[in-house]
This record gives structure tokens, C-alpha cells and sequence, in this order.
């Protein structure tokens, strides 16, 4: 996995090879954010007057809320009002009441908490705007040259360094800014030249097409040689030209839940780190290399960055159960997935992508090969200290996107969302009148559509 992982215990080899001390694969576990001041998110709306939004805010002084962050903008829904984003917490025990009697003041209140603690009229908190990823950006399960034991760099005291100065640069990082630059040793640019020389050997038969059309746009254009670690910022730059993805450094392992709400927005968590150097053909972590080779060149196909963010939409405000099951269809996808092309097996899952061994053996005939259905998938146990003996296989990506949407609706959530790129938002979808809005964004876009096939028919 990427800078994220689930509450369970999983597996993380970026390149996928036993470590030759040990015998075993390295594991880590992580648990699901807990936040103790139990942030909320209010959002309302209240009539275009004079001293509305005063009156609205009486009522958390009154009930002693404490208010982190408030913003508005025209409704979208109702012209003749203002809606507010209110961010606050339940530090005092007054949150509750203050929802209450606002209930009954405002028009279209919605709750969204961290720990919603079972309210019905409450959805676990995600992000609605882009800058919001900065809000978790840095809840991670372990911090620069905090390493296991039995980690390769462990008693090596100039990684651990190292690995707290890259963690650094993902702790400062705020949505908006250019990713910082990174001068790599000749130390860390080895290790990394000699994961490239005998992955890149592979990629031609082994990989799907999608990738290997991509692969040599990134020698072009960002700097993917043997020689050269690449920038995160000149990644990011191309996959924004292509797709309107990009990268965000992370300093290390997110929540399931925190990194799924970031391919919602198209943004993927990258690290920045290298692996130890005495063991390039090993990680206990996702590194740089697992990134940068395994996951980058996908996001630059339009079909996987939809099927990748259709993951992400799904798991906004879902129950913990279903990310679990998001988690899963991502592990057999994104990181280990395969597809069908030309009557061939091809693999298109990063952890394969990045793993010279795995990467071999999952297109022999030893493990066993299951057609890709969300239904099953989704609850399919998979080990974490050997390769896969199951792999899921897609007929297409745009196959596999519209599977993924029917298993969504199947999540139970009390509204629908949708994600405006012109904005870089999510819209919740739940009343009338959203829905009013959403038809004529529909017909816009079918009056469009359809001017385009006449002037087509006339060529």
C-alpha cells in the first residue's frame, strides 16, 4: 500500500521480496484516526438579512461551542440565501443543544463528524474542499526516523536522519504549495537505479498497455531514468495535464478511510523516502520507488484515474464496515489487480508494478485467477507474508469503473455526492432542490453532446 493502510494488519512491500535475515515480510498496524476533541462540520443556510449570520453564531456562544473556522458563499440552491460552513468542536459538551435549537433557525443543517457517536441526523466527517486534506494530511502512524527494529535502516543512524528530514517537508506541506525539491544522495539514486534497470526490463511483457504508453511520456517529460529519482512536483505537473490528478507527499501511513477521501479529489498520498540501501530489492514501507513506478503511470490514463477516484467517491461518509470493503477492492485493484488484453494476462496493480518478483510470479499459473467482481472481492481475506494465491482480474478499467459504481450504491449512506472539478469540491446531494440543480448541470451537458454528434453526422 501507498501512504495509507487499513485498521487490520497488512502487507507493504513496495518491491516485493523476503528479507533475507528475517525470512518474512514486514507489517505494520494501523488504526483509524481517533479524534479527541470531536471535530464537527455544520453546514446551513439562512436568509439573504442583516445580522442573520450573528444571530446563528449567538447560538454557539450561548452553548459555549468553540468555532475553529467559519466561511459562506450564495447558495446553490436557494438564491435568496447564504450558506455557511461552520468548523468546531465538542470540547464542552454544548455542541448538541447548540444543533437543536440551529435546527430550527436555519434551512438544509447538515452534520458532519469525526465521531458521529451514532447520531442519526450526523455523517462521518470527510472532505468537502481540496485544502480540507490538509486537516489529516499528518495523522500518520509513525514519524521520521521512527523505525521498527527490524527495520533495514534501523541502526543506521544517517537514514534515520534522512528519513525524519523527508518527513519533515510532508508535515509542513499545505494544499496549494509547490512540493519541495529533494537533492538525492548518490547513495538513494543507486538504490534507485537498481530497482529501474530490472523492473523496466519487465514492463513490456508484463505490464498492460495503459502502461507502457505512459512509461515513456514520464522519460520525457519527468525525468524517469536509471540515473535520476524523479521530482514529486514534475509528476504531479504531468498527471494534472493528463487527468487533473496529482501527488501530495506524505511522511507515512494514513487511515483507510483518510486516504480513500483523497482519490476522491483526485490527489494521491506519495512518500518522498527511499528504502535502505542494503536492501534495494526490499521495503517494509512504501517508498519513493513503489510510487513513482508502480502507481504514477496509471494515474495518467483517464480510465484508472476515474475507476480510482470512482473508490474514493464511494468511501465519503460511508460506515467503517464498507471502507473496509473499499480497502479490499482497492488492495485487488490498484495495487494488485490484473486485466485481460489480447487474450494475456497483464498486471496494472502497483504493488506488482514495483515488485520484480511478484510481478513474475503472479502471471504464471501457480496462484489462482478470479474475475473481478466488487461483490467478492470485496470480502476476499488476502495474506500479508507471501504473494497473493488469488488475483482478480478486470476485462477493462472502464469494465471495472462500472462495476465499481453499481457496488456503491449498494453502501448505505443518506445522500449521494458528486465532485465538481471547477470548484475541486464535493457536493452532497440530499434535497430537492440539489437534485434540480444537478438535472440542469445534465441538461447542459446534454445539449452539448447533442450539437456535437450534428455537426459530427454533417462531416
Amino acid at each position: 500500500m501507498d501512504g495509507w493502510a487499513s485498521s487490520k494488519k497488512v502487507k507493504l512491500d513496495g518491491v516485493n521480496e523476503k528479507c533475507p535475515q528475517s525470512n518474512t515480510y514486514q507489517h505494520i498496524y494501523v488504526q483509524d484516526y481517533v479524534d479527541h476533541e470531536g471535530s464537527t462540520s455544520i453546514i446551513f443556510s439562512l436568509p439573504e438579512k442583516v445580522g442573520a449570520l450573528a444571530e446563528a453564531l449567538k447560538v454557539f456562544e450561548t452553548n459555549n461551542v468553540n468555532l475553529h473556522h467559519i466561511e459562506s458563499r450564495p447558495s446553490l440552491e436557494d438564491k435568496d440565501c447564504y450558506e455557511f460552513f461552520v468548523s468546531c468542536d465538542n470540547v464542552r459538551g454544548g455542541l448538541y443543544e447548540a444543533i437543536d435549537i440551529l435546527k430550527g433557525r436555519t434551512k438544509n443543517l447538515q452534520v458532519l463528524s469525526r465521531n458521529p457517536e451514532n447520531k442519526k441526523d450526523e455523517v462521518p466527517w470527510f472532505p468537502r474542499k481540496i485544502r480540507d486534506l490538509d486537516r489529516f494530511a499528518n495523522q500518520i502512524l509513525s514519524y521520521g526516523s521512527e523505525l521498527d527494529a527490524d527495520h533495514p535502516g534501523f541502526k543506521d543512524p544517517v537514514y534515520r536522519t534522512r528519513r525524519k528530514e523527508f518527513a519533515d517537508i510532508a508535515f509542513n506541506y499545505k494544499h496549494g504549495e509547490p512540493i519541495p525539491r529533494v537533492q538525492y544522495t548518490d547513495e538513494e539514486v543507486k538504490t534507485w537505479g537498481t530497482i529501474f534497470q530490472e523492473l523496466t526490463k519487465l514492463y513490456p511483457t508484463h505490464a498492460c498497455r495503459e502502461f507502457n504508453h505512459v512509461f515513456p511520456l514520464l522519460i520525457d517529460n519527468c525525468g524517469f531514468r536509471e540515473n535520476n529519482i524523479p521530482q514529486l512536483q514534475d509528476i504531479s505537473d504531468f498527471l494534472k495535464d493528463c487527468t487533473g490528478f496529482q501527488l501530495r507527499p506524505v511522511a507515512g501511513l494514513l487511515s483507510s478511510r483518510d486516504f480513500l477521501a483523497g482519490l476522491a479529489f483526485r490527489v494521491f498520498h506519495s512518500t518522498q523516502y527511499i528504502r535502505h540501501g542494503s536492501k534495494p530489492m526490499y521495503t517494509p514501507e512504501p517508498d519513493v520507488c513503489h510510487e513513482v513506478l508502480g502507481h504514477v503511470p496509471l494515474f495518467a490514463d483517464p480510465s484508472f484515474a476515474q475507476f480510482s477516484q470512482e473508490i474514493g467517491l464511494a468511501s465519503l461518509g460511508a460506515p467503517d464496515e464498507y471502507i473496509q470493503k473499499l480497502a479490499t477492492l482497492y488492495w485487488f485493484t490498484v495495487e494488485f489487480g490484473l486485466c485481460r488484453q489480447e487474450g494475456h494476462l497483464k498486471a496494472y496493480g502497483a504493488g506488482l508494478l514495483s515488485s520484480f518478483g511478484e510481478l513474475q510470479y503472479a502471471l504464471t499459473d501457480k496462484p489462482e485467477v478470479r474475475p473481478f467482481d466488487p461483490q467478492k472481492t470485496s470480502t476476499q481475506e488476502y495474506p500479508i507474508t507471501s504473494f497473493q494465491p488469488v488475483y482478480f482480474v478486470a476485462d477493462s478499467f472502464d469494465d471495472a469503473k462500472e462495476k465499481l459504481k453499481a457496488y456503491s450504491l449498494t453502501i448505505p449512506r443518506p445522500f449521494s455526492v458528486r465532485y465538481n472539478a471547477y470548484t475541486q469540491s464535493v457536493e452532497v446531494i440530499n434535497n430537492k432542490e440539489q437534485i434540480i440543480n444537478l438535472t440542469r448541470t445534465i441538461k447542459g451537458d446534454l445539449s452539448l453532446l447533442e450539437d456535437a454528434l450534428q455537426k459530427v453526422n454533417r462531416l
